[in-house]
């Protein structure tokens, strides 16, 4: 069984992009693996140092990933600042972090670009951060998009000047998970690509929103003028919607819409008020969940505590042996 280790960012709440996503990959991996799933409060503070309410955060996500299926006596569920060991370790990875290397971070570069008036040391040490995150329970994977794989280098690079400067074999190096099934792309509603927080509220359906929201999202869809012959290719636009409709409805559903679609039939308001029902109806459920775990604090506080105590074990042990490693001895 491999050792799987994954970040979730406290921030905004969940959509069905992410569901199909990376929440998806964590109800197989869990399955499979030795999981480490973390809510990385503390990777937070990079972006908003002074968060409105940061524990409000935490607990949204967590509640979010009970709701969808992690569970927390199958992996590591846990909250980042709840193990004090990353901190430290993350101290002793700095000191072999070099500030060339840090700066040439395309993530570095491009939060300079995007908070010019919050450039702060956290931003320029996210990669060993990131690094111990992964390091601290030797990972032998990690799930990453392409916008990550520069981290995951760096985590090796830092494992490697580790073991080189103390003349061990300590770190191993974590590679991409590479998941069997094929990668679902979740579109989103405003015709440019998958769906993305970045690309603003109208382009998501979150699962914390009311019915008549997520009914008026949907309807306000992009489309286009409608087919003006049979067997017209779809456009971007429309093939979206349609590969939403294939994520959340029955196939008799899609094929009839697809039908009309082929006869240049089809009336983009039934199809799209068809659309925001299914959705609705996969979604409901899902929130409902949601908001029972938002209430239910014990469950909360039980599966954090399980996670915790995961965590805290495995970068424990690891925190100790870096430091007999390094050569750090008490005299007492």
């Amino acid at each position: 069984m491999s050792r799987v280790v994954s970040g979730i960012r406290p921030t905004g709440k969940l959509h069905l992009g992410n569901y199909f996503g990376a929440v998806k990959s964590f109800l197989k991996m869990q399955e499979e693996d030795d999981c480490f799933f973390f809510i990385a409060d503390i990777h937070s503070l990079t972006t908003h140092p002074t968060p409105e309410d940061l524990h409000s955060n935490v607990q949204q996500v967590l509640a979010e990933h009970l709701a969808m299926g992690v569970d927390p006596q199958k992996c590591a569920l846990f909250v980042q600042s709840d193990v004090p060991a990353i901190s430290e370790l993350y101290t002793y990875m700095n000191m072999n972090a070099y500030m060339g290397e840090l700066q040439r971070s395309a993530s570095f570069k491009e939060k300079i670009r995007t908070q010019p008036n919050n450039v702060n040391a956290g931003l320029l040490t996210y990669p060993v951060l990131m690094a111990v995150d992964i390091l601290a329970h030797h990972a032998d994977f990690v799930p990453v998009g392409k916008d990550q794989q520069q981290h995951l280098e760096m985590t090796r690079q830092f494992g490697n000047r580790f073991n080189n400067l103390y003349s061990n074999d300590y770190f191993k190096e974590p590679q991409a998970y590479s998941s069997t099934g094929n990668l679902v792309k979740v579109p989103g509603l405003t015709g440019q690509g998958k769906m993305s927080k970045s690309s603003g509220d109208a382009d998501t359906i979150v699962f914390d929103e009311e019915d008549k929201v997520i009914q008026k999202k949907v309807m306000r869809a992009k489309t286009d003028t409608g087919p003006t012959k049979p067997n017209q290719d779809k456009s971007e636009e429309v093939k979206n919607l349609f590969d939403l409709m294939a994520l959340v409805s029955d196939q008799s559903t899609i094929n009839h819409f697809d039908e009309l679609y082929s006869k240049a039939e089809i009336r983009y308001g039934d199809f799209k008020k068809q659309l925001a029902e299914d959705v609705i109806a996969f979604v409901s459920p899902i929130r409902e969940k949601i908001n029972h775990f938002k209430n239910d604090k014990k469950a909360l506080s039980d599966a954090a505590q399980i996670g915790a105590e995961k965590a805290n074990a495995s970068a424990n042990k690891t925190l100790e042996e870096v430091r007999e490693i390094i050569g750090f001895r008490k005299f007492y």
